[in-house]
């Protein structure tokens, strides 16, 4: 891991622009309507309304958190490539025990003759084999492009098969501490193009051409946020976790700040830190940021609502 820093560190500081960028970006090369601000409006919302798109979005959402907390811990695995889909397609298949398992219907790629393979089990073993193969790859830049071409090849679900290779893509970058693979301003007919080299004549040119351009931007994108964060406070850092576990008891549980501080145990001179830091983390606490507490926004939202109590 890139300067021995635990898996996921990298993801971890460019989380909120990530969030926004990924989650646009491939709903984007679905078709999806709402623009770059508009989705910015709606993860402070959280709300749908009913609007197909949006639901589309927020499970991006909900998907990259979810690879965020769960790639460190567990790594790269089928059953977490599973869980990937069924939270990016909750709510958009008709028959829900599609989320996440194996296809058993016949699927037809848009313009083009390719068909994929039909049997379960066979897709089943293939998809194990194409997530071993990429746990086996020592480059996770080349395990990422491997895993983008070969789970959309393979078409493994139902539907939702190129936006679960996209975010798929970036599991090998996080375990590694890369920067995270967004796909900021690709266009619909160039993925296409790419796509459709794979699929008619297993010709991975221009998905080459295209992962790298796509790469580079995500590179000199997230390079520059990190540039513009400055140094990491060492205090913060020194109480990440301790943070985590204080503001959910504030905001979940509803315990004062005094009750929280007293129920962690701190010793005296860190309780002392640590007291001026969390009342300053919940002033800055809102709808647009609670992601990283791991707090839903509805947690979020009724604790505004009652006040900010503390």
């Amino acid at each position: 891991m890139k300067g021995q820093q635990p898996a996921g560190t990298y993801a971890r500081k460019v989380f909120e622009p990530l969030l926004i960028d990924l989650s646009w970006s491939s709903s984007r090369l679905e078709g999806n309507r709402y623009s770059l601000l508009a989705t910015e409006q709606l993860f402070r919302s959280g709300t749908t309304g009913g609007d197909l798109d949006a639901v589309m979005l927020l499970n991006h959402k909900a998907a990259i958190e979810f690879l965020v907390d769960a790639v460190p811990e567990y790594g790269l695995t089928t059953v977490l490539v599973r869980n990937l889909h069924a939270i990016l397609m909750r709510d958009l298949l008709m028959d829900a025990s599609g989320l996440g398992g194996i296809r058993r219907k016949v699927v037809n790629i848009s313009d083009t003759a390719y068909i994929p393979t039909q049997v379960p089990d066979l897709l089943e073993e293939m998809l194990a084999h194409i997530v071993d193969k990429a746990r086996s790859i020592k480059n996770p830049v080349e395990a990422a492009f491997f895993l983008w071409v070969n789970l959309a090849y393979l078409q493994p679900f139902e539907d939702g098969n190129k936006r679960t290779s996209r975010l798929a893509a970036n599991i090998p970058l996080m375990l590694y501490n890369c920067a995270p693979l967004s796909f900021l301003d690709i266009e619909a007919q160039d993925y296409a193009l790419a796509m459709m080299g794979v699929y008619e004549h297993r010709d991975v040119a221009l998905a080459v051409e295209l992962f790298e351009s796509a790469y580079r931007r995500s590179i000199r994108k997230y390079a520059v946020t990190l540039e513009a964060m400055g140094v990491p406070d060492p205090v913060r850092l020194q109480f990440r976790e301790a943070l985590n576990e204080a503001i959910g008891r504030v905001v979940r549980d509803r315990q004062t700040c005094a009750e929280t501080i007293a129920a962690m145990s701190l010793p005296d001179d860190q309780a002392a830190i640590f007291r001026p830091l969390l009342a300053a983390e919940l002033r800055a606490l809102d709808l647009h940021n609670c992601a990283r507490y791991r707090l839903t926004l509805r947690q979020v939202e009724q604790w505004i609502a009652a006040g900010r109590p503390q």
